[in-house]
């Protein structure tokens, strides 16, 4: 049986820039991996140039979703190019839960929260495949 991952990363402030997902997802599959996006289901809510948007969703129900779905995972892809507060909860209940972590990022002096709750730091999506080995 596949071990599933689940990509997390900023959406908020990113809204047209998701492409990072489909490379995160190629990397995936390629190493075998059955792939977790919230962004498939999510994306609709995106599509608008409504600035606060996510005040007229169901808070609870919206992040609900997402939580569950990390309980599916086996490991979680946190990819960080900026901060983002959702990325960073998910990271903190998965961890929680006793998933494995990989974040990506470039950012300098990561914050001892990130650092802790991760299994696995890497600079870069090409760093991803090997640390991907590494954890498995």
């Amino acid at each position: 049986m596949k071990k599933k991952v689940f990509i997390a990363g900023p959406i908020l402030g990113m809204e047209k820039h998701q492409e990072y997902r489909l490379k995160i997802t190629d990397i995936l599959v390629r190493a075998g991996f059955e792939v977790i996006d919230p962004w498939n289901r999510e994306k609709i809510l995106y599509n608008g140039d409504e600035r606060c948007w996510w005040d007229k969703v169901p808070a609870f129900d919206f992040i609900q979703r997402d939580l569950d779905d990390a309980d599916q995972c086996d490991i979680m892809v946190v990819y960080l190019p900026i901060l983002s507060a959702g990325a960073c909860m998910e990271l903190f209940y998965a961890k929680r839960k006793g998933k494995k972590i990989i974040v990506v990022s470039d950012i300098n002096c990561l914050s001892p929260w990130i650092m802790a709750h991760s299994d696995r730091v890497v600079k870069s999506l090409g760093q991803l495949e090997d640390a991907l080995k590494e954890i498995r």
